[in-house]
């Protein structure tokens, strides 16, 4: 029970990146908003730039024209995930670091986006970029996004990752 106790206390160690990622969230949302008007572009490299634009809905503005409505439904929902994934994360083992750190990245990023939500009522996104390579103007400029979209992204490759070695394990473990 002990060993348990111990093995808690270390994933706890995990909710610091998860600070991280929201405190860098936050700065780089208000840096942008003290510095930018709405929709004004600035280059930064070619095919990147920052541009200030807000969304109220989640996802590639999913449900953005809703009414309202989804701005505490996407709270609730942020939310009870993150708490889902405190939990999660408090009961991982020691080996399983690199889902510490996607839930970290996970939660941090979904408490960024939460907080917009529901101090402003939308989401700051501000990084913008055109994909030359890929044809299809419905996806250029991809929709604008920000640090805790980045971290729920990088965290979804990193869960996937994790999953897809360790279904390598478990089937070669069963041959």
């Amino acid at each position: 029970m002990a060993q348990l106790h111990g093995y808690k206390l270390k994933m706890k160690h995990w909710l610091w990146l998860a600070l991280g990622v929201l405190l860098l969230d936050q700065a780089t949302k208000w840096l942008v908003m003290a510095g930018l008007e709405p929709f004004e572009v600035i280059e930064i490299v070619p095919n990147i730039n920052l541009t200030l634009m807000f969304n109220t809905g989640a996802a590639f503005s999913f449900l953005a024209d809703a009414g309202g409505w989804q701005r505490w439904f996407f709270a609730a929902f942020a939310l009870g995930i993150s708490v889902a994934l405190v939990v999660w994360l408090l009961r991982l083992g020691p080996g399983e670091r690199l889902t510490a750190a996607a839930l970290s990245l996970l939660i941090g990023g979904a408490l960024g986006n939460l907080i917009d939500r529901v101090l402003l009522g939308h989401v700051i996104d501000f990084v913008q970029v055109y994909l030359p390579f890929i044809p299809l103007a419905m996806f250029n400029p991809w929709p604008a996004f920000n640090v805790a979209d980045s971290a729920i992204t990088i965290a979804v490759v990193l869960l996937i990752a994790d999953a897809l070695r360790d279904g390598g394990r478990a089937s070669s473990e069963t041959t």
